[in-house]
């Protein structure tokens, strides 16, 4: 067997191991609205959490469609304004009023970060804490972004599948924003790749290890989230979503799925704003591993690089079998492309975004190496280099 070939075989087999055995991550089919549950008998207590620090463009969003939730029971939102400057609370506020609803809202000042917590966590937790000692206290907590905003009636439907399946933890995937040349280009991919590093039916399978959830919707049992040693349990987590998730499973079933009712109001306008956002965290991902770091640009580009470069250049058997991965790739890709509702042929794309994605990836470790790891609304929370 020839180099060629065999690099080819390679990329070959790495795409039907991914097709066939990684639980189908690749056919974006669990959805909230295709997995309803009947109302239970009684209407449990719920309070939103929102952490926020410096979000007045999209927080009146985001508290004004928690407030007009059709919940059946009164859903309390407990805002930490987390050391903003740009007028954070005064949103909140003013989205409440518009609601008619300011006595459910709660504003809570943030308190100077302690050593060891990222930001976004220490604001999360003292919202957490103000939400459990209201006078009706919740029986679940909404843990969302404050970017995030809810079509009227997802808290309810959120509700009634934690009830009719006893889970600790009940997450959506929100529909993130794909409207600007680098969101239509980059987006679909970061939740294909999410998919395929936390596989959707095996997070949602009580037997299996895999554990996850998508940060932006998490509704958690407030007893369950005590059990797992609260936020702070994962305080200096910068993946926390996917940390929480590992902290709940082991306390009870979670589930986790797409949504077109959840919708993210954060921009992307440029490239550069998406190699941010993937940059903040991806070498956390790799344990701050350097050689976990090569062992990943070597797999991106033997599995997505490779194959169509055999397809066009290779030779013989390896040209035809770079040929096939390619296809595959693109079939697999082709389920979230259309759940973003874009042109078919994208998905013939996926090599391209795939390299995309392993520069911001590289852009991740230098990041972290230049002691900027981590960075988020001007604070750097990763760990420092000589620890990793």
């Amino acid at each position: 067997m020839t180099f060629e070939l065999a690099l080819s075989a390679a990329g070959l087999a790495a795409w039907l191991y991914l097709l066939a055995a990684r639980g189908g991550f690749w056919r974006a089919n669990i959805r909230d609205e295709a997995d309803l549950a009947p109302a239970p008998p009684v209407w449990p207590p719920v309070a939103a959490v929102v952490p926020a620090r410096n979000e007045a463009d999209t927080i009146g969003a985001c508290v004004g469609s928690l407030l007009t939730q059709d919940y059946p029971e009164p859903l309390a939102v407990v805002v930490t304004d987390d050391q903003s400057d740009d007028g954070t609370a005064d949103a909140a506020r003013s989205a409440a009023r518009a609601a008619g609803a300011s006595g459910r809202l709660t504003v809570l000042p943030g308190k100077p970060l302690p050593p060891g917590w990222t930001g976004k966590l220490w604001a999360q937790a003292q919202g957490v804490a103000r939400a459990v000692s209201l006078t009706k206290p919740p029986h679940y907590l909404l843990l969302t972004d404050a970017d995030i905003a809810y079509d009227p009636g997802v808290v309810r439907c959120l509700v009634a599948r934690a009830e009719a399946r006893r889970l600790v933890l009940t997450s959506l995937m929100a529909k993130l924003r794909c409207e600007s040349l680098a969101e239509r280009a980059l987006i679909p991919a970061f939740v294909f790749f999410f998919q395929m590093l936390y596989p959707f039916a095996w997070v949602n399978r009580k037997e299996n290890a895999t554990a996850g959830a998508a940060g932006g919707c998490m509704l958690v049992r407030a007893d369950a989230l005590e059990a797992a040693g609260g936020i702070e349990a994962i305080r200096s987590s910068l993946i926390d979503d996917c940390a929480l998730g590992r902290a709940m499973k082991r306390q009870g079933p979670l589930w986790l799925g797409l949504t077109d009712s959840v919708h993210s109001l954060r921009p992307y306008p440029g490239f550069g704003d998406i190699r941010r956002m993937v940059a903040r965290s991806a070498y956390d991902q790799l344990n701050y591993s350097p050689l976990l770091l090569a062992g990943t640009v070597i797999g991106m580009t033997l599995t997505y690089l490779l194959p169509p470069a055999l397809a066009v250049w290779g030779t013989g058997l390896a040209q035809a079998a770079g040929a096939l991965t390619w296809a595959l790739m693109t079939a697999a890709f082709y389920p979230i492309v259309r759940f973003y509702k874009l042109p078919a042929l994208w998905a013939m794309a996926l090599p391209a975004i795939a390299c995309f994605y392993m520069l911001f990836t590289l852009d991740s470790a230098i990041q972290h190496w230049r002691g900027r790891g981590g960075l988020w609304k001007g604070r750097v929370q990763a760990r420092r280099a000589e620890a990793s």
